[in-house]
């Protein structure tokens, strides 16, 4: 007696096909060419979640760096001084600082120079 696949394939068929909905032509219709496109963007949303982090750090340590310029101090004896004086603020948080509040940004300066 053979086996028959019927209900499970056309399920496991329909996942993919759900998941690449709004992909472009046999992208999102043809099950082989969805299949193979879906592995791909899957890779691609791993690779991309990681780099967001990364992308994020790079933007606030250049938002801390352009505050600092108008300081007198670069940024490497910025976080150096941050940690002598025992300030533990993170990039986002000294960032935000420096758009939202320049008056609190330039006290954890000073804090950070002494």
């Amino acid at each position: 007696m053979r086996v028959h696949y019927g209900v499970a394939r056309h399920r496991k068929h329909k996942r993919v096909l759900r998941k690449t909905k709004g992909f472009w032509g046999g992208r999102r219709r043809q099950y082989r060419t969805a299949k193979e496109a879906l592995r791909r963007s899957e890779v691609y949303a791993t690779r991309d979640r990681k780099n967001r982090k990364r992308e994020f750090r790079r933007l606030w340590i250049t938002r801390i760096s352009a505050a600092l310029s108008s300081q007198g101090i670069n940024y490497s004896r910025f976080i150096h001084g941050l940690g002598k004086a025992d300030i533990q603020l993170n990039r986002k948080m000294l960032s935000e600082l420096a758009i939202r509040n320049p008056e609190g940004f330039t006290q954890v300066v000073e804090k950070a120079k002494g």
